[in-house]
């Protein structure tokens, strides 16, 4: 790719009815690791587009479910085939646009295209169940169906991994799609809309529309010809959302904020634990639903552990993003970057004492860690969403689980151990939906259920796996007496 070609400005259309629709572009994105870059220009969707939108997709449903679930997939695996070819363009614009550095990048394309995969595959996976009757001439068993209109509400920090997660399972499925993305990524949404499109979709079934979630993501969330939304986003938006939908019956999936935690128990070879840590809290610079926020060490045991904590903290290189040197780039907005630094502050202020980073520049963050957190205190409940890590003292294993289980989340749990009782136990007590024995927090298999717990999830409707196809189809129980 051409210098040109990575730094051009893409103008960002709406996708309505499988015709791209033309509106003054209102919001203009730049590049967070280099301001004088302008990545994208997008419009701002108000209730009228939104809702041709859904008019395109109920028109859309009824012939898309009546294809075969093997004709649907075919579409779903060839938008996997033409993401995988142009993988490393799409990841050069997605660190551009949102700023995680190019390894990154490709490794969630890479993440998009296996579960584009997958999901075309479970085409071929029985959808219902042959069940014995009571009564000897009745035929009984169970088929799923699409539940029609669907609406896609989703976050900027995974702008392909995520919005693939929801499209694929629900397209197999049957269902036609409103998608909207979050308006820090337009360029990138479209890059894969663009797949999807090349691939085959038939008009109306994937729609896009661009804009603010007060405006055009409320218009989804009201619109009385959308059954189900799928959300991802803050606990904050999607307790709204719950509510808004619940009014009018529809169906809901929410996955919202973590407070992770990692427990160090002492058996623990500390460089082993710090890297875990270091890599799950600095990784997508902190900006992940799943990072590792707290780590929780048995008192005693706290200042090696912060050593191997600083020392492999050190190792992490801040900077360009596009550079391959770089394991850490910038937070996404100014915004972003206030929130993060107004928690480091009031823990501060409370008694925390900084053993690493807490400088910013630009939208760098150096990569931070506090210690002496007071468990009550703010940062060692609330979800920051940065580069901030908090060190916790527990005074056994018993209280560690417990300090890990005091905040209103529970997305992932992690520990660090060698003993079997420890993990097993651990694997037990902590309130979590995903449990990560000496593995760091963020990351799951696409075969495997995701969700959480509390304020993570609504605790409905897992996403990811099999258990993806529960959300996006209803159970029909068909009698047959012959």
């Amino acid at each position: 790719m051409s210098v040109s070609e990575m730094t051009q400005v893409r103008d960002v259309r709406h996708f309505v009815g499988g015709a791209w629709i033309d509106r003054e572009s209102t919001e203009s994105r730049t590049n967070p690791a280099d301001p004088t870059d302008l990545v994208s220009r997008a419009p701002d969707a108000d209730r009228g587009v939104v809702a041709e939108a859904v008019e395109a997709a109920q028109e859309a449903t009824h012939p898309w479910g009546a294809l075969s679930a093997q004709e649907r997939g075919a579409v779903v695996a060839e938008a996997a085939r033409i993401l995988d070819g142009r993988a490393a363009e799409i990841a050069q614009l997605l660190t551009r646009e949102e700023g995680k550095t190019l390894a990154e990048a490709a490794g969630e394309v890479d993440r998009a295209v296996r579960m584009l995969t997958f999901y075309a595959a479970q085409a071929w996976h029985p959808l219902g169940a042959t069940l014995p009757s009571a009564d000897g001439r009745t035929h009984l068993y169970t088929t799923r169906v699409p539940v029609g209109v669907v609406g896609l509400i989703t976050p900027w920090n995974f702008p392909v991994a995520i919005p693939v997660w929801k499209l694929a399972p629900a397209l197999v499925a049957g269902n036609s799609v409103v998608l909207k993305p979050s308006s820090y990524v337009p360029a990138t949404t479209q890059a894969l809309l663009e797949c999807f499109v090349e691939a085959g979709i038939p008009a109306g079934v994937l729609n896009v529309v661009y804009g603010s979630g007060s405006r055009a993501g409320q218009a989804l969330v009201d619109d009385e010809r959308v059954a189900a939304l799928s959300f991802t986003g803050s606990s904050g938006v999607g307790r709204g959302i719950n509510l808004a939908a619940a009014a009018r019956m529809a169906r809901v999936q929410l996955e919202m904020g973590g407070k992770n935690a990692m427990v160090v128990l002492p058996d623990a070879d500390p460089a082993a634990a710090a890297d875990l840590c270091v890599r799950g809290a600095f990784g997508l610079t902190g900006q992940a639903c799943t990072a590792t926020s707290r780590v929780i060490v048995l008192r005693g045991d706290e200042h090696r552990l912060l050593d191997a904590l600083v020392a492999r903290t050190a190792e992490i290189v801040t900077g360009d993003p596009l550079d391959p040197r770089t394991t850490m780039g910038p937070v996404v907005t100014d915004r972003q970057l206030a929130t993060d630094v107004g928690y480091v502050d009031q823990a501060l202020a409370a008694g925390a004492e900084l053993v690493a980073g807490g400088t910013a520049e630009g939208l760098f963050l150096e990569p931070t860690i506090l210690r002496n957190v007071h468990r009550d205190s703010a940062i060692a409940n609330e979800e920051v969403f940065g580069p901030v890590l908090s060190v916790l003292v527990a005074d056994s294993r018993e209280d560690a689980v417990n300090l890990l289980n005091s905040t209103e989340y529970g997305l992932t749990a992690g520990v660090v151990t060698n003993d079997v009782e420890s993990a097993m136990s651990f694997a037990r007590d902590a309130d979590a939906g995903v449990i990560k024995i000496n593995r760091q927090t963020p990351g799951t298999d696409v075969n495997a259920p995701f969700g959480g717990n509390r304020s993570s999830s609504n605790g409905l409707f897992r996403e990811q796996g099999l258990t993806a196809t529960e959300f996006f189809t209803r159970v029909k129980t068909v009698y047959l007496g012959y």
